[in-house]
Formats: C-alpha cells, structure tokens, sequence
C-alpha cells in the first residue's frame, strides 16, 4: 500500500485542542459518498502524511474531531456517518487481480481516535462505486467485479457494480430501508472474509459458549466471524423482547453499560482482547454485540410504517460503538446469515424452520427487513462457507477539497 504523503501537506504541527494540523491551512482532496445506510469520507492515500501519528491526527482534524457535533469538520456526528474510506490503487500490489485496495476507518467523535480494526459492509459498496468511476478497475458491461483488498482484515472483497455503456448504471429499483428512494443493486461478497478476525468462522468451536460477565452474571453467546467478529445473545436475557427502538434502548445508560460488559467478555473468550475493561478504548467497533429474537411485528424507527412479522425469519438490534444501530450493519447482515444455517447457534434457534431450505435469511431491524444470501457446508464437523452476500445501493455525493484548520 502506497503510504506517500502529498508533497503539498507541509509539516503537521498540534494546536491546542492536540489535533495535529499545519501551521497554514493545507488541503485535500477528497469524497463523501454514501455506502447503504452509512456515508463516509473518501481520502487517496497517497495525499496523507506517511507517519500514523500524524495521519491519524489530520483524518481526526477533517472530521472535526474531538467534538460531540463534529462542526468544525466533515463528520456527521453519528457512528453512522463519521466513517472513513482510505483509498490506493493496487498497481504492484502482490496479487494481480486485486482492483484497489481499501483501509477502513471508524472515526470517534467525542474520542480523539480512530479504530482501525473493524470492516464496514455498507461503505465497501460505495468502494466498488468508487473504483469504477475513478477508473481504478477494469469495466465489464453489464457487471463490472471489483476485487477489494481490505487491509483491516487483510482479505479480499468481490464489489458486483452494474455498468453500461457509460459508466455505472445511475438508476434502479433496488430499495433499502433507511435510505430515501431506490438505486441499482450492487452486492457484495464478503466469503473471503470468515475468521478474517479470530483465525475461525467459530473462534471457540462452539456453536454457543457460556460468558461470567463482571456485573452481569453468566450469560449465552454465540461468537462468529465473518465480515466482523460479533457475539449473538438472546434479547430475553438482558430484559429486552428484542423490537426496541434506538431510542429506547440508548436512554438506558444502564442497559447500555451491560451490554458493554457482555460485548467486551466476548471480545476476550475470542482473544481479541486481554483485558475486559478497555474495550471502549482499544477495540471499541467489533466485535459487534447482536441481540436476537424471534420473528415480530414493530413500527420501523425511520418511516413509522409496520414492520410485519411474515416479512422476517428473524429480528435482532445491533450494538455499535456503544450505542444501538438504527438500522443494522453490512457485516452483521452477513453474519447473521451465516449464524442461522448453523446448527445450534442463538440465530438458528431463533430463525424460522423454513429458513434452514430457503436461499435467503430476512432480518428484522430497527428500520425494516434486510435479507442476505448464505449458504454453508459441514463436514466432519466443519463449517465452511459457501455463500455470504449481500445487496446494498450507493452514490457519489460530493467531490472537492478539504482544509485543515490552521495554528492557533
């Protein structure tokens, strides 16, 4: 990966907020783009200081960072939409089928960091997008594959984005809930990706493990990986039926420091963590805290509209920096998908029988139903999978030059 700085970034100095910026407004070039239910800033890596210090600390400067508004910056004040798309081409890159490479970053808000150690689903779409329309992947009409290398997980992505003659195809039917109007479909495939995180799709081998959580008690889990490590428990346990709201559940700062503590357990028994309590600080993106439930009807927290039982195999609210996802991630679609075609695990459990012959598992989130392609295999006890995609839509919002802020 190319980490040459841009010749016009200048020395990177700290103002008194510790935000490392030059002495003189310096600028860059960059993109937003929408990716699913996600938006983020799209940055070359060739335009970035090389040292990660002082990268970290001009990404942080562009967001407006630290800074629950983020108003002095890009970031949208939202774990949602204060993402970060690092992008290089892949010439020289070891593998020659390899489109771009991209490093995903997930930018604090009110913390002056950024996680490096998690994969979003909904940006990698806007990747390929982007990969197209800059030219960085070959076209192919009807359907241009972009292979993705993403140095987080440091494993391939296959982006399928539809062309035409001119470009990306502009228009299409495809919806999303949670994202006004429609587009064309593009879709991901994330199979490269399990274990990606842990070394194993089932870090433990279990299909369900036993967490003694501190201030919580002892408590079942599913730990799963792929797209991102996720610990899956039952909404039951933790005194919820499983079709809260957002704002229902981000109102209980009690609940949410359980929820917490349950997340951070989890980290530790996949060895992602030594100590419980530092999660926030050192990986406080993934692994992703997943609670399921069975299949029930609730308003959608964007339309207001129902959200009808028979639509979903099964319903489950996601946990994501710390606060409850208003619709549900890219890498948890996936995982979940993944979680309900083996046997034992809590989304098995909790998803409908029909589900196990159907090609797609439909999941219930905050905002709708969101489905994903899955299939896996299992021989001599293990689990391979076959199939883990997913359909998203995205668009190109705006290009043009970001400025740091001066010296103080």
């Amino acid at each position: 990966m190319n980490n040459g700085a841009a010749t016009d970034m200048g020395k990177i100095e700290s103002n008194s907020t510790g935000v490392a910026v030059e002495s003189v407004p310096a600028k860059l070039s960059c993109t937003i783009m929408r990716g699913g239910t996600s938006k983020a800033v799209f940055l070359r890596d060739s335009d970035l200081p090389v040292g990660a210090d002082d990268r970290e600390q001009a990404i942080l400067a562009i967001f407006g960072s630290p800074d629950r508004r983020q108003v002095d910056g890009l970031g949208g004040a939202d774990p949602l939409t204060s993402k970060l798309a690092i992008i290089a081409p892949a010439g020289g890159f070891p593998d020659a089928d390899t489109d771009v490479i991209y490093t995903f970053g997930q930018v604090g808000i009110q913390d002056a960091n950024v996680d490096w150690h998690s994969l979003c689903g909904n940006i990698t779409s806007a990747v390929g997008l982007y990969a197209v329309q800059d030219k960085l992947a070959e076209i192919t009409a009807p359907l241009t594959r972009v292979c993705v290398y993403n140095t987080n997980l440091k494993r391939k992505l296959w982006v399928e984005v539809p062309v035409d003659g001119n470009g990306p195809v502009q228009v299409g039917d495809y919806a999303i809930p949670g994202v006004p109007g429609t587009g064309p479909k593009i879709m991901i495939d994330f199979l490269a990706t399990a274990g990606a995180a842990t070394g194993n799709l089932l870090p433990t081998g279990n299909a369900v493990d036993t967490l003694d959580v501190a201030g919580v008690g002892r408590i079942e889990a599913t730990l799963l990986d792929i797209g991102n490590a996720h610990v899956f428990i039952r909404a039951s346990d933790v005194g919820l039926k499983g079709t809260e709201s957002a704002a229902e559940i981000d109102a209980d700062e009690a609940l949410r420091s359980r929820l917490e503590a349950i997340r951070a357990s989890g980290a530790v028994r996949m060895g992602m963590l030594e100590d419980a309590g530092q999660s926030v600080a050192q990986t406080p993106a993934t692994p992703i805290l997943v609670m399921v439930s069975p299949p029930a009807g609730y308003a959608s927290g964007t339309t207001g509209e129902n959200v009808q039982a028979d639509d979903m195999d099964l319903v489950a609210r996601a946990m994501f920096m710390q606060q409850m996802h208003k619709t549900y991630p890219g890498t948890s679609t996936v995982c979940t998908g993944v979680a309900a075609r083996v046997p034992g695990t809590l989304p098995y459990r909790f998803a409908r029988e029909e589900t196990r012959e159907a090609a797609s598992v439909r999941i219930g989130h905050p905002a709708g139903v969101i489905e994903t392609e899955t299939r896996i295999s299992i021989e001599n006890g293990a689990v391979e999978v076959r199939r883990a995609t997913l359909g998203r839509t995205a668009r190109r919002l705006i290009d043009g030059q970001v400025y740091l802020p001066p010296m103080k």
